[in-house]
């Protein structure tokens, strides 16, 4: 029996590697594939994971033939493997399960007018569209499984993820305050017209964060020369530990603001998709977990720093909401599993 996985970020390795563990000890071959994103190869060597990458030495360039090329790659890996079913969070795979007939099951998280470009290629071809409850399908809810859920409890889910100071020891005083700053690249398609945290901004939240405590950089783009001495010296496998070890984050990072927010770390977003996503939303809006400001507003974000620099017991308070919102969650990795090997095995 095949199975096969497309990871196109570093977040989707996250995402899957505990269902691909719990497949692997049913006699699941599982055949990972991949494109190159960050650290996403790195994540894979670190844990010992073999995988195909597609993508490598054309990760840049024109955004559709890269695309096209990455299907050419895919289907020959599909032809030679045959799997059973295809799992990822990438329109290549719909695609190609349409062409070869082979069920192409999609998770996102990411409501499908926010990537309308994504989903009118997904939408149509897929077989399955996972979401949480709260996401939109967009015209294709008739194809969607919803769960209460969110893709970061698909690894973050005290099931699979226990915090260990250990891991963060060599970097944090867990006797002061730690801040956590990330910046993503905003370079995807969807993230056109799209800004984050500028320079400028950047600097405004050093100065004041390291007034009260140590600040530290994670960042997809290329980090200015003044700004990487503040640059996390942490493997990527264990930057879920400093997370949950941090005071506050600040970031431009869809996926980063819901990890620490999961984690119950009080999370910032600043970027223009504020709004515009569900799970965001719900995590801010229904569990109080993080805040979104749009980058018109900076006066607005520093403010909101300088409240949640002086409240009291913060992460005492931001812990007892994380837990109300996982006694009302799945855990996501069992969910996937199952959902998984039920077609595989049918």
């Amino acid at each position: 029996m095949t199975l096969l996985v497309y990871l196109g970020h570093p977040a989707h390795f996250h995402l899957f590697k505990e269902t691909i563990k719990n497949l692997q000890t049913k006699s699941v071959k599982v055949v990972i594939v991949i494109k190159s994103k960050d650290v996403l190869e790195k994540l894979l060597l670190d844990s010992k994971l073999p995988y195909i990458n597609i993508s490598e030495g054309n990760a840049k360039g024109n955004a559709y033939k890269n695309f096209f090329k990455r299907l050419y790659n895919l289907a020959k890996i599909i032809q030679t493997n045959k799997p059973k079913l295809l799992i990822g969070s990438a329109a290549e795979l719909a695609v190609l399960g349409k062409l070869f007939q082979i069920p192409s099951f999609i998770f996102f998280e990411d409501d499908f007018e926010a990537v309308k470009k994504f989903a009118r290629v997904t939408g149509l071809f897929a077989t399955k569209l996972i979401c949480p409850d709260c996401c939109s399908a967009w015209k294709w809810n008739d194809k969607k499984i919803g769960y209460k859920s969110y893709h970061e409890l698909a690894y973050l889910h005290p099931n699979h993820f226990t915090p260990d100071a250990e891991k963060v020891k060599h970097i944090f005083n867990l006797n002061e305050k730690n801040f956590i700053l990330r910046f993503a690249q905003l370079t995807a398609y969807h993230d056109v017209g799209k800004s984050g945290i500028t320079t400028d901004i950047a600097q405004q939240l050093i100065d004041r964060l390291s007034k009260y405590g140590k600040v530290f950089i994670t960042s997809e783009r290329e980090l200015e020369p003044q700004f990487e001495k503040y640059r996390i010296q942490i493997s990527p496998l264990d930057i879920h530990h400093a997370l949950y070890f941090a005071d506050i984050y600040i970031g431009d990072s869809q996926t980063m603001t819901a990890e620490a927010a999961v984690l119950g770390t009080p999370a910032i977003r600043f970027n223009d998709f504020v709004g515009e996503l569900s799970y965001l939303e719900e995590l801010e809006h229904t569990y109080n977990l993080t805040y979104g400001i749009k980058t018109n507003q900076p006066e607005k974000l520093l403010k909101k720093v300088n409240e949640l620099l002086n409240t009291p017991d913060l992460k005492q308070e931001w812990q007892s909401r994380r837990k109300k919102m996982l006694d009302e969650c799945i855990d996501m990795s069992k969910f996937m599993t199952d959902l998984v090997e039920k077609e595989l095995f049918q």
